[in-house]
């Protein structure tokens, strides 16, 4: 089609809205009620508010609940309270979640491909609650112009639009751009289909590993795939940098970018750990952002260390909270995605809640933060900031396709707002792997993989011995199946890339969000039978 085609939905929005919020919780009926409304309306097309469930959690992470008793936990977090003020961010919660929609919708069609109907129904309910998506009275998928525009009963219209390899950028309210200019990120790596894996796509005839039972690889593959409600749509396992096998939904291949949610902290911390290798920071300098050097300002202690153990103390609400409480508006963790402001500027302007290094919270304010560090970093140098990544991590081990998106002012959004394929996350999970070597070269700091997979102290303190430093998750608790010094990257929906030291393994899992319950389920029989199927390492990890 030419151009966008607009249509009424007035008469069908009511019946969409009781089929959406009252489907089975497969989610499957409501699915087959959306696709026989909109039947033939492709493309260009009118999507009334599709919606699904939430995440295993009902975060972004795929966090187990608080451990332990969840008063010692509060109590142990007031007591150790500074006197600070807390201010909500600005603006109306249904228009913040219709900005999260409108980029959730348009990344998933223009960058990963999917269907409009089927990505409104299933993708993207972290920062766009699917209940919340009824509102929509009018939306348009420009394909042309790549661009999303979703109309609210207040007549507010919020539109997301691809901008090159910064990805899909919601417009702030009264705005029909954004504030920097767009590049195509240029790779600078030999063609993929005539290059060995992992620097290209052609995998050895090697023989298979003795040692590796590949039925029982087979078998947790199907099995980690999962059922249908599991949605999955990317399955890779790699054993000593080797892929041992992987699945892939009919709707992707093997260089389609996914959404992978709060993967990209992990991403994020890899990129700090580049700057750090190359001596632009130390890990446990304090970190110089701008906002915090006026004389007596208590943020100047906090370190990027305590930073990227989810630790440095910043003000903000996030629904992870142990004592988040949605009456009091809407959490500034998720108007880190949606509120089309600098992103930066806005996490670096928050208050201190507690010192440095003393309670752990799963705030995005940290990762933006860091994110905020590598552009100054970057740029202080007089280097281009959006080629970074590609240019010095992703080519260096062979990552082609990724695309990193940001907010109005070019800012990355890397705590969440990131599309990579299933290959390339195993690519930067082998990097940890291997200690932050890459073909005999140190990308990371020496030391970098014992700081980021060692449980992060205050953390620990709290009772949650999950979280590790470079935005990781360990498993400290034995919650996985896998044994503790498992760690790996985690994002809302279910996404997933673990790495298991001990048996030389890395495991990514993606999928669409409604699919978490079941794709997790699914996820942990595949690691039961893949811990059956790999010996441990004679050598240790």
């Amino acid at each position: 089609m030419k151009g966008p085609l607009a249509l009424p939905v007035v008469s069908v929005f009511s019946s969409f809205r009781q089929q959406y919020l009252g489907r089975s919780r497969s989610g499957h009926p409501a699915r087959s009620r959306c696709g026989s409304a909109l039947a033939g309306i492709a493309l260009s097309m009118l999507l009334a508010g599709c919606g699904g469930e939430g995440s295993e959690s009902g975060g972004d992470t795929g966090e187990a609940e608080t451990p332990g008793p969840l008063s010692i936990l509060l109590a142990r977090g007031d007591s150790l309270e500074l006197d600070t003020e807390y201010v909500p961010p600005p603006g109306e919660p249904l228009h913040h979640h219709t900005s999260g929609f409108a980029k959730v919708l348009c990344s998933a069609v223009f960058i990963t491909g999917l269907d409009p109907e089927d990505a409104a129904a299933n993708v993207g309910g972290f920062t766009s609650p699917f209940e919340e998506r009824a509102h929509v009275v009018d939306t348009v998928v420009d394909v042309q112009a790549q661009r999303v525009s979703l109309t609210l009963p207040d007549g507010v219209v919020r539109t997301a639009k691809r901008y090159r390899n910064q990805g899909c950028v919601t417009s702030p309210l009264g705005e029909d751009s954004v504030f920097f200019t767009p590049t195509d990120v240029p790779r600078r790596l030999p063609p993929a289909e005539s290059t060995p894996w992992p620097m290209g796509d052609v995998l050895p005839d090697d023989p298979w590993p003795a040692e590796v039972d590949r039925a029982k690889v087979d078998e947790a593959l199907d099995a980690g795939f999962g059922p249908l409600e599991a949605r999955t749509l990317a399955l890779v396992v790699t054993y000593k940098g080797r892929i041992l096998g992987e699945r892939y939904s009919d709707e992707v291949g093997i260089h389609t970018p996914l959404e992978s949610w709060s993967m990209g902290k992990s991403l994020t911390g890899s990129l700090m750990g580049v700057l750090i290798q190359q001596g632009v920071y130390d890990l446990w300098q304090p970190a110089p952002v701008p906002e915090w050097q006026a004389e007596g300002d208590p943020r100047k202690d906090i370190r990027i260390g305590d930073i990227m153990r989810m630790s440095s103390g910043i003000r903000i609400r996030a629904p992870q909270d142990p004592d988040y409480d949605p009456d009091v508006g809407y959490p500034d963790h998720v108007y880190l995605y949606t509120g089309t402001v600098n992103s930066f500027e806005y996490a670096a302007t928050r208050p201190p809640q507690w010192p440095p290094n003393t309670v752990g919270r799963y705030r995005n304010t940290d990762p933006v933060l860091t994110n905020y560090l590598i552009r100054l970093g970057v740029e202080d140098r007089g280097e281009d900031y959006h080629s970074f990544p590609q240019r010095a991590l992703f080519d260096r081990i062979g990552i082609r396709d990724a695309i990193l998106e940001t907010d109005p002012y070019g800012n990355f959004l890397t705590q969440g707002y990131e599309f990579l394929p299933a290959r390339d996350w195993a690519r930067l999970g082998n990097l940890y792997l291997q200690d932050g070597m890459w073909n005999g070269e140190r990308i990371l700091p020496e030391g970098y993989v014992a700081y980021a997979t060692e449980l992060a102290p205050a953390w620990v303190a709290d009772g949650r011995p999950i979280y590790g430093g470079a935005f990781l998750w360990v498993n400290g608790d034995g919650g996985w199946p896998l044994p503790t010094t498992a760690y790996g990257m985690r994002g809302a929906g279910g996404q997933s890339a673990t790495v298991v030291p001990s048996h030389g393994l890395v495991v990514v899992r993606l999928g669409k969000y409604t699919g978490s319950r079941a794709g997790a389920r699914a996820l942990n029989r595949a690691f039961e039978l893949f811990m059956d199927a790999v010996p441990p390492l004679e050598d240790g990890p």
